[in-house]
């Protein structure tokens, strides 16, 4: 009875305990772990694995895997510190209450969505009612789960995190999920939050999310479609595509490896192995040698079909997840490093260029943009000069290769497209950038310097309705893309330069303005319009996960989320790099 009674004086203790720590813990936004210093598990009892009612394991793989490739192990390859020395870093008032500003858009966005489409995939910003876009599994919910952590909103986290960890995959009417959309938000999504806060139950749901995706790559040669059709899967039906866009086969390895790593199943890095080594085979036999096409024959593992080369839309993260998964691997396989000097190599010569500004333009020396290139019969390539929203995440990538490889001018290049997006940014009404947009080029290499400026070639080429330089905005929309700050957040983290915060705030200011709805914020038809823009009702999820993240890392202190502690995925979601 004694020992009784002191069982139970030492449970009220520490629930004694327990209750003071959660009464006086910290509200404001997340202080994370110093590196190599692991997150504790959380305890919250709210957050609960509930199973799938359709098992994935449970369905025979058509065409197994042999012998599967295994993570490379043994001593890390040295990477050079990617962030800036912040040593002596003061977080400032006037830094403060920018992140504030970010930080209370969020949740306002944040609680329409909770109040109004909660386990939908997205909020409509306008008329306030849920979307499906992504299967219907709750896709803007699971891809701020990491979001909700950084900004340290606890409750909420806990309450998406419960949420998420009872997510039925089966639960859905689509007859097929896009696989790389769903890798890079949900599974994305769930793996960092279990890297950022230690929830058992979120890594137990990635698992679930891991075998059901895994299933993609059960096809005659093991390399998966762009579309899972989940009755092709159970039926041993599926065959890789012949047309597919490259960034959505190649664009899965960060996930799957990390996922390998937390779980020690090396048929989820085995799976995307495969993948990196038809990149790895194959990247010198396309119509512009280094680089891969928009397009790629999976099936027939064939990359010289396609004549259009981009860093762009159907290419972006293809290139993105190189660098990313040298770091992700310690460099422990030096394909990865191989690759992306031999694309961005090649991308500098035939994709880079220099607008044609005036002379009384003060950025036009610092500034560079990422077009397209189209091969021609007998191997001449042609430069489109065409600007996306979606190549603005370039500036960011050739800066994290610059310094985990000691490429001093890649930096500087990373540094020069970061600013030139800043820059479109602000030569609209708006102050925001459109989706599609042309530019009047330097005739020569933009490693001759500015350009002089040609009237008869401006009036020749130009759009006289938009700023001097351009040529037309062929899509004015804006959908809320992260693309632009992302890279400006990457290059003040690598390079420590003040100016990049002010040019953020100024872009974050314009984003407000032109998309605040009385919920939340929309996409907008068209930037060059003056006065109110025309909303289109759509807040897709990487408003949450990606676009306010980075304006509010680039206000955060730049030990939070650190670039030498964590990779980012192409959906912002930081995964942990193993030290």
């Amino acid at each position: 009875m004694a020992v009784d009674r002191r069982i139970s004086r030492l449970a009220l203790v520490a629930g004694i305990a327990l209750l003071v720590v959660f009464l006086f813990r910290p509200r404001g936004p997340r202080v994370l772990f110093p590196s190599g210093q692991q997150t504790p598990p959380s305890t919250d009892h709210r957050v609960r694995f509930r199973p799938s009612t359709f098992d994935w394991t449970s369905v025979p793989q058509k065409h197994p895997v042999s012998k599967e490739r295994k993570l490379p192990t043994g001593p890390q390859t040295r990477l050079h510190r990617v962030q800036h020395d912040f040593s002596g870093y003061v977080h400032d008032a006037t830094t403060k209450s920018r992140q504030d500003a970010v930080r209370a858009a969020f949740v306002r966005s944040w609680r329409s969505y909770k109040e109004r489409a909660w386990l939908r995939d997205e909020l409509a910003p306008v008329t306030g009612e849920g979307k499906t876009t992504f299967g219907g599994l709750a896709a803007t919910l699971v891809d701020s789960l990491d979001t909700l952590w950084i900004m340290g909103l606890d409750d909420d986290f806990h309450d998406a995190a419960a949420a998420a960890a009872q997510l039925d995959w089966a639960n859905t009417t689509a007859t097929s999920l896009n696989l790389f959309e769903t890798t890079i938000r949900h599974l994305g999504g769930l793996l960092s939050a279990y890297d950022l806060s230690g929830e058992p139950a979120l890594l137990a749901k990635a698992v679930e999310l891991g075998n059901m995706l895994y299933m993609a790559f059960d096809t005659p040669n093991r390399l998966p479609g762009f579309w899972f059709d989940f009755d092709n899967a159970k039926k041993g039906l599926q065959q890789a595509g012949s047309n597919d866009p490259a960034a959505g086969p190649c664009s899965l390895t960060l996930e799957f490896t990390r996922l390998a790593q937390l779980t020690g199943e090396s048929k989820f890095f085995d799976a995307v192995s495969r993948v990196a080594e038809l990149l790895d085979k194959t990247q010198n036999a396309s119509k512009l040698p280094g680089m891969w096409p928009k397009l790629i024959n999976f099936r027939d593992e064939k990359v010289d079909e396609e004549p259009s080369f981009t860093l762009g839309a159907l290419s972006d993260s293809m290139y993105e997840y190189l660098p990313k998964m040298a770091a992700l691997l310690g460099g422990r396989d030096p394909k990865f490093e191989k690759m992306h000097r031999a694309a961005m190599a090649v991308a500098a010569d035939e994709l880079l260029f220099r607008p044609m500004l005036p002379a009384d333009e003060p950025d036009r020396a610092a500034i560079l943009f990422a077009g397209d290139a189209y091969v021609h019969v007998g191997g001449h390539a042609d430069l489109a000069p065409d600007g996306q929203h979606l190549s603005c995440f370039a500036g960011g990538m050739f800066a994290l290769g610059g310094k985990l490889f000691a490429v001093p001018e890649h930096v500087a290049i990373g540094e020069a497209l970061a600013r030139g997006c800043a820059w479109a940014y602000g030569a609209f009404p708006t102050g925001v950038m459109p989706e599609l947009f042309r530019l009047v080029p330097c005739a020569g290499s933009w490693r001759d310097g500015p350009c002089a400026w040609d009237d008869a070639r401006w009036d020749k080429d130009g759009d006289k309705k938009l700023r001097r330089g351009f040529a037309g905005a062929h899509d004015p929309r804006y959908l809320l893309r992260p693309e632009a700050i992302e890279s400006v957040f990457l290059l003040y983290r690598m390079t420590g330069k003040a100016d990049l915060r002010d040019v953020a705030w100024r872009m974050f200011e314009a984003v407000v303005r032109a998309t605040r709805t009385p919920l939340g914020f929309s996409a907008i038809a068209d930037v060059t319009a003056s006065g109110e823009t025309t909303k289109t009702d759509s807040m897709e999820s990487f408003w949450f996960s990606e676009t306010l993240k980075y304006f509010y890392l680039i206000f955060s202190p730049p030990d939070t989320i650190s670039l030498d502690e964590y990779v980012l995925n192409t959906e912002a979601h930081p995964l942990r790099r193993p030290t």
